[in-house]
C-alpha cells in the first residue's frame, strides 16, 4: 500500500481529516515548532541524528545511511509496539519530517504495510512553515480588532482574560509569547517559544477566528521580549484597530504591578540586573536609585517611580505615534482591577 501525498494547503483546509498527525523529527526539532496537534515519534533522536550527520560529513553518505537505517528501524519498531496496540484498522495517520523524505517515508511505509491508510505531508515541515509565513501576510487583515490601550499596570491583560471568559474572541499575544512585553516581562519558570513556534501559535489563533466578530487584543510593540509580532498584524491593528483607552488610578496601578511582579521580592538582584537595560534610556543615576530601593525592599516606591519616570512617558510617546486614532478612542475607567469589576466591564464591552 503506497502513501498518499497531502499538501500543506490541503491539510490546513481540513485539519481534522486525520486521526493523528505524527512528527517523526527529533525531539529538538519538534520542540522548536510543529504542526497543530502533532505528536512526536522520532525516527532518530537528537543524539542519533547528530551521529548520523557527522558520519555523513566525515566518512560517507553510504556509511551514514547504513547506520541511520539500523537506528531508524529499531526506533520505528519501538513506536509500533508502544503506540499501535489499540489502533483499529480504520485509524488514519499523517506523517511528516523536515522535507517529506526518508524519515517520514520510513515510518509511513511500515504503517501502510500493517494495513493503515497512512498519508505523508508533501514537502514536510518546510512546506508547512512556508504556508504559515505566507498566511501571516494576509490572515491578520481578515479580522476587525478592538485594541486595548492603556498605561502599564492599567489592567489590560486581566481585562483581556475576562473577555475570554465571557466568550469574546481574544488574541493574547503576550500569553502566546510567554512574556509581558517590558524589560521586566519574563515569566517566572517559563522560557519564550522559538520565533517559528510563536508564528505558528499566532497563525492557529487567527485561523480559528470568525471574521464577522471582533477580536480583542492588547496594543503591543513590534517585539514581545525576543519575539517579533507578524508585521501584517501590527500594521492592521495600528491602521484599522478600534482603540479602547483603559484608565486606572495610580494607586490601583501600583498595587497591580506589585502583584504581577511579586516574584522579584525573592530575587532583588535579578530585578536590578534587568534594570541595567534601562541605563541608556533613563541614565545611570536614576537606575541606581531604583536598584537601591529594590535592594532595601521598598517595592511600592520602586514601581511607583518606574510608572512615573519610565513607563508613562514611554507609553505617551509610543502609543500616540502608533495609534493616532487613540484620541477618539472609547474611554474605559476602571474602579479597580478586581475580577468582578473586570468581568462586568467585559460583559458591557460585549453588549
Amino acid at each position: 500500500m503506497s502513501l498518499a501525498l497531502v499538501t500543506a494547503a490541503e491539510l490546513a483546509a481540513a485539519p481534522s481529516r486525520f486521526d493523528a498527525v505524527i512528527d517523526v523529527r527529533s525531539p529538538a526539532e519538534f520542540a522548536e515548532d510543529h504542526l497543530p496537534g502533532a505528536i512526536n515519534w522520532p525516527v532518530l533522536d537528537d543524539e542519533q541524528r547528530r551521529i548520523v550527520g557527522t558520519l555523513y560529513k566525515q566518512v560517507s553518505a553510504l556509511e551514514a545511511r547504513k547506520l541511520g537505517a539500523a537506528l531508524a528501524a529499531r526506533n520505528i519498531a519501538s513506536h509500533i509496539e508502544r503506540e499501535l496496540r489499540d489502533k483499529p484498522r480504520e485509524w488514519q495517520p499523517l506523517v511528516y519530517c523536515w522535507r517529506g523524505g526518508q524519515r517520514s517515508g520510513s515510518l509511513g511505509w511500515f504503517l501502510s504495510q500493517i494495513g493503515f491508510r497512512c498519508a505523508q505531508l508533501g514537502g514536510g515541515y518546510k512546506a508547512w512553515r512556508a504556508l504559515v509565513r505566507e498566511d501571516l501576510q494576509t490572515l491578520p487583515r481578515r479580522c476587525r480588532y478592538r485594541v486595548l490601550c492603556g498605561r502599564t499596570g492599567s489592567g489590560k491583560t486581566r481585562l483581556l482574560q475576562a473577555l475570554a471568559l465571557e466568550g469574546a474572541q481574544v488574541l493574547d499575544l503576550e500569553g502566546l509569547a510567554k512574556h509581558r512585553g517590558s524589560v521586566l516581562g519574563s515569566v517566572p519558570g517559563q522560557s519564550q517559544p522559538s520565533q517559528k513556534r510563536f508564528d505558528s501559535l499566532v497563525w492557529r489563533s487567527l485561523k480559528g477566528f470568525d471574521p464577522q466578530r471582533p477580536v480583542f487584543v492588547e496594543s503591543e510593540s513590534r517585539k514581545i521580549g525576543a519575539l517579533r509580532v507578524p508585521e501584517a498584524l501590527i500594521q492592521t491593528m495600528r491602521e484599522h484597530g478600534q482603540c479602547i483607552d483603559i484608565e486606572l488610578d495610580a494607586a490601583a496601578r501600583s498595587r497591580l504591578l506589585l502583584q504581577d511582579y511579586a516574584h522579584f521580592s525573592d530575587d532583588a538582584e535579578a530585578f536590578c540586573s534587568l534594570l541595567d537595560g534601562l541605563v541608556e534610556l533613563r541614565g545611570r543615576d536614576m537606575v541606581e536609585a531604583w536598584q537601591a530601593q529594590a535592594r532595601s525592599g521598598d517595592w511600592a516606591q520602586v514601581f511607583s517611580s518606574l510608572m512615573r519616570q519610565h513607563y508613562d512617558p514611554l507609553y505617551e510617546r509610543s502609543l500616540r505615534q502608533s495609534y493616532p486614532q487613540l484620541a477618539e478612542a472609547e474611554r474605559l475607567h476602571l474602579a479597580d482591577a478586581e475580577a468582578a469589576t473586570l468581568r462586568n466591564e467585559a460583559r458591557r464591552l460585549l453588549t
